[in-house]
């Protein structure tokens, strides 16, 4: 294949999983500003209102190493079209747990619905596959960047359904269950090559002890895994917080949009920025910013503050999760595609869970009032900002051949 053709397939590929992004991955949008507020309706307990998020999470987690393994064996496109059943089946049961007022089976279809955002997690991998090596950063960047058209999608369709039954958020749930159906056709029209069977000739590459142990690999999950789990950590208590504070449930979900299309907006030009700047740098600057949504945060609780504070936790999380992404991708060789990508989403959806887990408990049970949950959501990002942050500095400063 000439070298034009390599990069028309990529470009094709990537269109594919950009409408993917947009259309499927809609549902998380829905899902994350509902189902903290459908918990805080069905728990016993309200410190496990943020308990099916969580479990989505620990599904994603779960999920991660097996899909690789599926993607690895049989192609990109029989994992994602196990993501997008997955989904569909997930938002099936959690609609029947509202239907039938039964938490346990909302937690159940959460966690099902983990194994879609686990698949969805390997879109930006996917985008690489077919990609040269210099239009790769572009690549990630662009599927992101599709993030910002379900930034529109989901919440708008979450505020259209989420009181279109007579049990309070079920429209969200039986809506999610047609993009998965919809979004799932567009996998028929990507072109990337089943990976080749492997002989006992072939190179096995490092195991994933050896790779993690590479100072590049090990500073690419790092960061990844902070940047998603902060952001996992304050969004999912926002539409608490915004709630709490006096406000409606429309502007959690206004609030919400907010954070997304920050989230994705910036992916137009965040892989130009890599090429120019330098990935160190990018992530350096993602860094810096979700630190500054914390500091917005504690500033006050107006909604003036939630909309800022999560627009920035939005672009913190662009800079921060791609520009890791694409550390990673550059520090591995293809046969260590299928381990060490499998690896990265289980450590990074790992903690992401231990944060969602940890964002219900200290927005409802660390204080009195809404305003001291929220004001101790956001002093919980500081200990991990100087963990990702001085891990960047050590790669820095390691010798080039290492480095």
């Amino acid at each position: 294949m000439t070298e034009i053709q390599s990069l028309s397939r990529a470009r094709k590929n990537v269109l594919v999983l950009v409408a993917a992004q947009a259309i499927l991955g809609a549902q998380m949008s829905m899902i994350f500003t509902y189902a903290g507020l459908a918990g805080q309706n069905m728990a016993t307990n309200i410190c496990f209102a943020t308990l099916p998020i969580s479990m989505i999470v620990m599904g994603s987690m779960l999920a991660a190493s097996p899909l690789s393994a599926v993607m690895q064996k049989f192609g990109r496109q029989i994992g994602f079209f196990v993501g997008a059943f997955s989904g569909m089946i997930g938002a099936a049961i959690s609609a029947y747990g509202l239907y039938s007022d039964t938490f346990a089976l909302l937690l159940l279809g959460s966690l099902i619905t983990g194994i879609y955002m686990s698949s969805q997690g390997f879109f930006r991998f996917a985008a690489i596959d077919t990609a040269p090596e210099d239009f790769r950063a572009k690549a990630i960047s662009w599927v992101m960047a599709g993030g910002l058209l379900s930034a529109f999608i989901g919440p708008q369709l979450g505020k259209l359904t989420v009181d279109s039954t007579a049990i309070p958020f079920m429209g969200v749930y039986l809506t999610v269950i047609v993009l998965n159906l919809v979004g799932s056709l567009l996998f028929f029209a990507l072109d990337i090559p089943t990976p080749p069977k492997p002989s006992v000739h072939d190179v096995k590459g490092r195991t994933r002890w050896e790779m993690i142990k590479s100072p590049r690999i090990l500073v690419a999950v790092i960061c990844a895994m902070v940047s998603y789990a902060l952001m996992n950590l304050v969004m999912t208590s926002t539409p608490l917080a915004v709630v709490g504070c006096g406000f409606g449930n429309d502007d959690a979900a206004n609030v919400v949009t907010g954070h997304v299309l920050a989230m994705f907006a910036p992916s137009f030009f965040t892989g130009h920025l890599i090429v120019r700047f330098g990935v160190e740098k990018i992530v350096a600057t993602g860094l810096a910013i979700l630190a500054l949504a914390g500091v917005v945060a504690l500033a006050g609780v107006e909604l003036t503050n939630f909309y800022v504070a999560l627009v920035l936790l939005g672009m913190g999380w662009n800079f921060g999760f791609i520009g890791a992404t694409t550390m990673l991708a550059t520090a591995h060789t293809p046969e260590e595609r299928g381990r060490m990508q499998g690896l990265n989403d289980m450590i990074v959806f790992g903690f992401v869970t231990v944060a969602s887990l940890a964002s219900g408990g200290l927005m409802n049970c660390s204080g009195g009032t809404p305003v001291e949950g929220w004001t101790s959501v956001n002093l919980a990002m500081i200990p991990f900002l100087v963990l990702a942050g001085g891990a960047l500095i050590w790669l820095v400063m390691q010798p080039k051949q290492t480095a």
